[in-house]
C-alpha cells in the first residue's frame, strides 16, 4: 500500500474555533483546502506531504490519512470491513500500534467496544497474512488507527501525529492552569501582531503566550522540539524524508530577530516555570522576564501589542478581588499602555464588564470546555482623532 506517494483525503483537526487559523497555516505551506469546518480542515495530500504538515503547524492536533470509507451498521460490518484492509504492509507484525475513535452508532454503547472490533481485525489479518500478531494497547507513540463512525457512515484513517500537536514539546512545567500551546499560538495570529513591535504579556503564567510569540518571530516551528511521530512507524518510511524537513525548519529560523518581548508575574516560582520552559524552547534569551505585579510591568515605547490573560473565577457568581483586578486591568491599559492594541482573554464575561474599556471587537475561542473570548481594544494615545 504505497500510502507515502498516494493522495488520499487527509483531515486536520483542531480545537473548536481554532480553524480559521490553521486554515492560513496550511495556506502558507502551498496546500490548497478542499473544505474548513468547526474543528479542522481538508485537502489532498500524500503522507509524505503529512510529514511536513505534522513538522509546521502551531494550531493543529492531529493530522488524519484517509485508508478507507464504507457502510456499516454494527461492530460485525465494522469487522468485517476492516480485516479486508492490507495491513500487512501498512503495520510491521513485529509492531505495536494503538486505536482510537470518534463513534456515534446505536448498536454501539462505549467507543472501547469499537476500538476492541478494529484492534482484532487488524491483527487477525496481520496474523492470518504474516503468521504473527503486532503487540497493542493504548500508548500513541507508534503506529495510531483513528476510527470515524456516525450513525452507518465509517472512516479509518492513520493518524499520523500520534501524540497531539496542540502541545508544543517545550513546556515541561505546564504551571498552574496553563493555556495549551495551539491556542496560545492562535491568540496571538488573532491580534495580527506584526512579530516585530513590542509583545508584552503580563499575568504570564508558565509563559506560553510569549513564549509562542517568541516562536512565531523567530519563525521556529513546534517540528524542532519533537523526534517521534506515527509515520515514522508505518512500512515505508523513509527516515530522510523527515530529515530533509526539518533541516529547512533549522535553516528558516531567523536568529537574531528585532523585538522586544516582556513577560511578567506576580508569582516568583511562575516566573521560575517560565523561564524553564521558555530555556528549553531555546527563546529565554529573547525574552525579558518580570516578578512583580501586573501593573508594574514594564511597557516600552509603542507600537506594540500586550496580551492579559487573567484568571476567569467562577462563571456564576464574581469574586469581589477578582472584580478590583479586572477594574485594575482596564486602568493598566489606559494609563500604561497609551499607543498599544490591548487584548484581555476571559471566560467570564461579568467580570469582563469590570474592565471599563469598550472593546472593538471580541473574538471566540474555547479554553477546554469553556467559552471563552479575546477582547480588543484601541488604547489611543490622546484624543482618538490624534
Amino acid at each position: 500500500m504505497q500510502v507515502f506517494n498516494t493522495p488520499q483525503k487527509v483531515i486536520i483537526t483542531c480545537n473548536k474555533r481554532l480553524a480559521p487559523y490553521l486554515q492560513e497555516e496550511v495556506k502558507t505551506l502551498g496546500f490548497s483546502i478542499k473544505r474548513t469546518f468547526a474543528t479542522g480542515i481538508e485537502l489532498l495530500a500524500t503522507i509524505n506531504d503529512c510529514i511536513t504538515l505534522n513538522l509546521n503547524l502551531c494550531c493543529a492536533s492531529q493530522i488524519l490519512y484517509a485508508i478507507k470509507s464504507f457502510q456499516a451498521r454494527n461492530a460485525d460490518d465494522l469487522y468485517q470491513a476492516i480485516n479486508e484492509i492490507a495491513w500487512e504492509e501498512l503495520i510491521d507484525f513485529n509492531g505495536y500500534f494503538s486505536v482510537n475513535s470518534n463513534v456515534n452508532n446505536e448498536t454501539i454503547s462505549t467507543p472501547l467496544f469499537a476500538n476492541l472490533k478494529v484492534k482484532d481485525a487488524i491483527v487477525d489479518r496481520i496474523k492470518e497474512k504474516k503468521g504473527i500478531r503486532p503487540n497493542s494497547g493504548p500508548d500513541l507513540n507508534k503506529v495510531v488507527v483513528h476510527l470515524y463512525w456516525q450513525e452507518e457512515e465509517a472512516n479509518i484513517y492513520i493518524d499520523t501525529s500520534g501524540e497531539t500537536l496542540a502541545k508544543h514539546g517545550y513546556r515541561k512545567h505546564p504551571g498552574k492552569a496553563p493555556m495549551l500551546e495551539a491556542l496560545a499560538s492562535g491568540v496571538i495570529l488573532s491580534t495580527e501582531w506584526d512579530r516585530k513591535s513590542t509583545f508584552v504579556n503580563p499575568m504570564c503564567g508558565s509563559g506560553t503566550l510569549a513564549i509562542e510569540a517568541a516562536l512565531l518571530a523567530t519563525n521556529r516551528k513546534p517540528g524542532l522540539y519533537r523526534m517521534n511521530y506515527s509515520f515514522m512507524h508505518l512500512l515505508g518510511y523513509d527516515e530522510q524524508i523527515f530529515f530533509k524537513e526539518r533541516r529547512k525548519l533549522k535553516d528558516q529560523v531567523i536568529k537574531t530577530p528585532n523585538v522586544k518581548i516582556i513577560a511578567s508575574d506576580i508569582s516568583a516560582e511562575a516566573v521560575k516555570i517560565a523561564e524553564a520552559n521558555a530555556k528549553t524552547a531555546g527563546v529565554d534569551q529573547l525574552i525579558h522576564f518580570q516578578t512583580c505585579d501586573f501593573a508594574e510591568t514594564e511597557t516600552p515605547e509603542p507600537p506594540g501589542v500586550v496580551i492579559v490573560n487573567p484568571e476567569y473565577g467562577e462563571r456564576l457568581g464574581i469574586h469581589t478581588k477578582l472584580e478590583a483586578t479586572y477594574k485594575r486591568i482596564g486602568d493598566f491599559l489606559k494609563q500604561n499602555c497609551k499607543g498599544y492594541h490591548g487584548f484581555v482573554f476571559t471566560g467570564n464575561p461579568d467580570l469582563a464588564k469590570k474592565i471599563g474599556l469598550r472593546a472593538y471587537k471580541k473574538i471566540e475561542f474555547y479554553n477546554g470546555k469553556l467559552d471563552c473570548r479575546l477582547l480588543c481594544y484601541e488604547l489611543y494615545d490622546g484624543s482618538r482623532r490624534k
